[in-house]
């Protein structure tokens, strides 16, 4: 017996509803593979010194699992390299020069009195690269609001700074590369302001230029929406906070939320709020988070 017209439609529309349903599944499902996979990814590669405050994150950079034993004896040879130059090892045969960039800022370690003052590897870079750029710098008159010191004799630290600016915009001139120059009187607030409007206003100017409206992109409103995410999700790991610590994959898991999310709102509450508590555990992941007493 055939089905009817009407049964037919009736099937269809259930095997469509169905194939939908399954491919909601299907998504949601690969959401939460891609955020677990991640997260586990977060978990070895997020790196944090606690007594410096500082934690480099390189899990989102695409290289294989295998690339730090792959490299490990690149990464020795360079290692090595760097403490030989920290010991003042001749950097620059040609010159006979040696190089450590953190003695100009506390010349008590190098080795002898003569420290390296100058840009080197990116102006060479400037100068001899891809020539697809032009430089802008910006100059700042009064080098400092306090009393001058000198670093040399006759010489302030703003007086090389002028020099670098000179001697750099001089040099890139004679390999062709342009460049645009802006001086303000000193960095403060009115100066930063007005030149962070005036970069804003460049780029709609030059939109205009080439008939691209720089107020109506998708990639925009994409992060703009993607900005609320993480404040709705403050709301709902500070109402899983007590008294007894929790991690962030166990407040993750009672919410329905990616753990790293909730890793990185937690570290963001906890330093600004006075009422979030945190246990260290053995590496930053596994720190328990709690909610303590009103100061």
């Amino acid at each position: 017996m055939r089905p009817s017209f009407r049964g037919w439609c009736a099937h269809y529309e259930k095997t469509k509803l169905l194939s939908r349903l399954d491919a909601a599944i299907e998504f949601h499902f690969g959401i939460w593979m891609a955020s677990s996979s991640l997260w586990q990814r977060f978990r070895r590669y997020f790196l944090e010194y606690r007594e410096l405050g500082f934690s480099p994150d390189i899990s989102r950079m695409k290289f294989p699992e295998d690339l730090f034993e792959k490299m490990q004896p690149r990464i020795e040879q360079a290692f090595a390299a760097i403490r030989e130059l920290e010991a003042g090892a001749i950097a620059n045969p040609a010159e006979k020069r040696m190089v450590g960039h953190y003695w100009l800022r506390n010349p008590g370690l190098a080795p002898t009195s003569e420290i390296s003052t100058d840009q080197h590897s990116y102006v060479q870079q400037l100068r001899d690269g891809v020539l697809n750029f032009f430089v802008t710098f910006v100059e700042v008159r009064n080098d400092r609001c306090g009393a001058r010191f000198e670093v040399e004799d006759g010489i302030t630290s703003g007086d090389y700074l002028q020099g670098f600016l000179r001697g750099t915009r001089s040099a890139l001139y004679e390999k062709g590369r342009e460049s645009i120059t802006m001086s303000i009187p000193e960095v403060n607030a009115f100066n930063i302001g007005l030149l962070i409007a005036l970069h804003e206003r460049a780029v709609g100017y030059y939109g205009s230029l080439v008939n691209i409206n720089a107020y109506d992109q998708l990639g925009v409103e994409a992060r703009q929406k993607a900005e609320s995410k993480p404040l709705q999700l403050q709301k709902q790991g500070q109402e899983e906070l007590s008294g007894e610590g929790k991690t962030a994959e166990e407040i993750a898991r009672s919410i329905d939320a990616d753990p790293e999310d909730v890793f990185h709102l937690l570290r963001h509450l906890a330093n600004n709020a006075p009422r979030i508590k945190v246990v260290p555990g053995e590496e930053a992941v596994d720190d328990r988070f709690s909610l303590g007493q009103s100061p």
